[in-house]
């Protein structure tokens, strides 16, 4: 089904996008919660775009390892920031789309008229995981609420046993499998036939991409420095890439998933990280009434889940062939590619995947040759593998990212993909409005 016309006064446009510095977990930013890192986010956001706050009508925040003390993690975050009482927030989680689900439903708010303006992005804090207490434990201290007397303490406690006081540590495996996503992609490269050089180069293709858009300026506009307590030390600029890599270095680390016949390495996986994200997203009109520019437009999105088991990261190719062919575009007319890296060979694989006809026909059901994308096009400036990922705000990011280079390149479409926790992807398509004369 093709995308309903939508009033070009209703439009939802990208004003602008920040984030934070990504870091690697247990750095700089160890001592940030994350509804902290979104409020920076959401705070140099305010402060680049000179928004009136009161205008705000919504903000909405990706967020995926949750702290019970920050349950609803973007209204604290807008709070801290400043933002008006009277704005109501809520948090989005969809895995490593967190964000992406966020900005998209605040632009269905907005086609349809119910607001103007929205805050969107996400966050996360690898550095302080919530860790729990045993089940068993949790148990025992509900009933020593109700317990009478020292006998009633003891007659709770010996219910216990050793194991019971080990802490429950979050699991990385998937709740309906049981499998790690490491293990998954491991399933996904094999079967689609990528080779531990295809992931390597593609490893070092992001490093190298990410520490040359560094030197050449291209995030200067788009992350914000963030005083770092207790010593106040400025951060700014992202820790993971490594302009040094080479397949040389990358090819002499071990397998971390599979020992034996694994192709990923530390090399090629995202590593924990540490950041916020935060997107400005209007109406048209909106925007031209508060004479703010319209950077980038939000034309299209679809969503998609697959199976946890064999596809888990296939989310790329389960979404983009959907999102062309809604579209009536092809490969050709797409001059921006932002595909989140969760593993270099995931990467790998949906585009090998999206290339063979038959799985775009018989497995997405859409009658569209998507073809080879071409690589040049694909996170020219790095991606999730060098530039980090913290699972709430990466889709802010990708926004950010694929907005800036539309304008750099003059391109008239963007797309921006990702694969997610349960067999999820997302595909967004963002056009150029300085190259959109003569319609959609």
């Amino acid at each position: 089904m093709a995308p309903q016309p939508v009033p070009a006064d209703r439009d939802v446009v990208v004003v602008d996008a920040v984030r934070t510095p990504f870091l690697k977990s247990n750095g700089a930013f160890r001592s940030l919660m994350s509804w902290e890192l979104g409020r920076e986010a959401i705070k140099g956001l305010v402060a680049k775009t000179g928004i009136d706050p009161a205008v705000v009508d919504v903000v909405v925040l990706g967020a995926v390892i949750q702290d019970p003390r920050t349950s609803n993690l973007a209204r604290e975050a807008m709070l801290g920031a400043g933002l008006p009482l009277t704005v109501p927030a809520f948090t989005t989680t969809l895995a490593c789309i967190s964000a992406n689900v966020a900005a998209t439903t605040v632009a269905d708010q907005i086609q349809l008229g119910r607001i103007e303006v929205g805050v969107v992005g996400g966050a996360e804090s690898f550095s302080d995981p919530p860790i729990r207490l045993s089940k068993n434990l949790r148990q025992a201290l509900v009933k020593m609420q109700k317990a009478k007397g020292p006998q009633g303490y003891l007659q709770v406690l010996s219910t216990l046993n050793p194991a019971d006081l080990i802490p429950d540590v979050p699991s990385a495996a998937e709740f309906s499998t049981g499998q790690t996503m490491g293990e998954s992609c491991e399933r996904l490269a094999k079967r689609v036939g990528v080779s531990r050089r295809d992931s390597d180069e593609f490893a070092v293709r992001s490093h190298v991409l990410a520490d040359r858009a560094w030197k050449e300026g291209r995030y200067a506009d788009e992350v914000v420095p963030i005083a770092v307590t207790p010593g106040f030390e400025l951060v700014s600029a992202d820790d993971g890439p490594r302009g040094d890599s080479s397949l040389e270095s990358v090819g002499k680390l071990k397998p971390a998933f599979d020992r034996d016949f694994g192709l990923l390495t530390a090399a090629s996986s995202s590593f924990l990280t540490d950041g916020g994200s935060a997107v400005l997203l209007m109406s048209a009109a909106q925007a031209k009434k508060l004479g703010h520019a319209s950077r980038s437009i939000l034309r299209d999105w679809v969503y998609a889940a697959g199976d946890p088991l064999e596809e888990l990261l296939a989310g790329p190719s389960l979404t983009i062939p959907k999102l062309l062919a809604r579209n009536k575009l092809t490969v050709k007319d797409i001059g921006v590619w932002e595909i989140h890296e969760a593993f270099a060979a995931q990467v790998v694989a949906n585009l090998k995947l999206m290339a063979d006809p038959k799985f775009v026909k018989e497995r997405v059901g859409v009658d569209v040759d998507v073809g080879e994308i071409p690589l040049d096009r694909v996170n020219a400036w790095g991606g999730s593998l060098s530039l980090g990922h913290p699972f709430g705000a990466t889709g802010g990011r990708l926004i950010a990212t694929a907005t800036r280079r539309l304008e750099v390149s003059g391109e008239r479409y963007a797309i921006i993909s990702g694969c997610a926790a349960g067999g999820h992807g997302s595909a967004i398509l963002l056009q150029n409005p300085a190259a959109s004369k003569g319609g959609h």
